[in-house]
């Protein structure tokens, strides 16, 4: 029975390796290379319902006034107000012109889920995917020190929210307008990020749930196997009575995943592209099969010990 569920895992998880790989160059991922300017009229409708559900009420007001790219530049928030785009909603227009300033600033679309970023950072996105997986502290550290506005802020609203954000906002609408985190979202992120990492990431994969439905359930799943493998490693750390080891244990794999991540650093550009595929749709879809595996082995040991 075992095999058979790692067996149609693993189908499922072709599956979808194939679909991504198919659409990585789909129109979504277009508008993040396309410069604004040059965006037609249905580019921008494009661009505009993704802000969130609400934003589908304008299409239709966009599509007949023919609003292209350069047209858009130039539309402010009285123009938005009145006819013939009408958008009375003050929240409405205000996160419009939020991302528009954002557009403005890059010159092309900014990334608004995982396969954009990807498309726009293949080499962050890589990176950032093995390295919270096998070391999701330093990871998260990373995104701190060296990614704090557009990934660590945004991630640290997510999982640790503030009590007044409009719980019927979208995830990205919620993401549009981010302010300095509170001491209190600090506290919380602290106690997860020091004894349980992985919940971290879960809980973040579980809010864009409506975003990406089933990678968001693969790296769930990642997580909580993942979580369990570290407590049977601390679990195994204490029954040896090795806990004068950690120090060391520690600095090496600080060692070896700075080590990693320089080594890919270096020899990024010399990398293929379909190999930076397989490897990041390995870590994706394939690992949590894998981690299955050696949770399964990991309880079997522990019986036998128990016996």
């Amino acid at each position: 029975f075992f095999s058979g569920g790692l067996t149609a895992l693993t189908g499922v998880a072709v599956v979808l390796l194939v679909y991504h790989w198919s659409s990585r160059e789909s129109e979504h991922d277009l508008l993040v290379h396309k410069a604004v300017a040059k965006w037609t009229a249905e580019e921008v409708v494009l661009w505009l319902e993704q802000l969130g559900p609400w934003a589908s009420l304008y299409r239709d007001r966009f599509l007949a006034e023919r609003v292209n790219g350069r047209l858009l530049l130039t539309l402010t928030e009285e123009e938005f107000s009145r006819a013939p785009y009408t958008i009375e909603n003050s929240s409405h227009r205000r996160a419009i012109l939020l991302e528009l300033e954002r557009v403005k600033a890059l010159g092309v679309k900014p990334p608004q889920n995982l396969w954009e970023y990807k498309a726009v950072n293949p080499g962050r996105s890589l990176f950032l995917l093995y390295a919270l997986k096998s070391s999701p502290r330093l990871g998260l550290l990373y995104l701190y020190l060296f990614d704090y506005t557009d990934t660590f802020l945004p991630f640290i609203h997510t999982i640790c929210p503030l009590q007044e954000d409009s719980s019927g906002e979208d995830i990205i609408t919620r993401l549009l307008d981010l302010r300095e985190p509170t001491w209190k979202q600090w506290r919380e992120f602290l106690v997860k990020y020091s004894f349980l990492p992985y919940q971290l990431i879960a809980e973040f994969a579980w809010d864009w749930l409506e975003v990406h439905y089933w990678t968001s359930r693969f790296l769930i799943v990642n997580a909580m196997l993942l979580s369990v493998l570290e407590l049977f490693s601390f679990w195994r750390i204490w029954s040896r009575s090795e806990l004068k080891t950690v120090p060391q244990r520690m600095w090496n794999h600080f060692w070896k995943v700075s080590t990693q991540g320089l080594f890919v650093a270096m020899f990024w550009p010399l990398i293929p592209q379909f190999v930076c595929n397989c490897l990041f749709y390995w870590a994706l879809y394939f690992n949590p099969i894998i981690n299955i595996d050696l949770v399964v082995k990991e309880v079997r040991r522990l019986e036998t010990q128990v016996l």
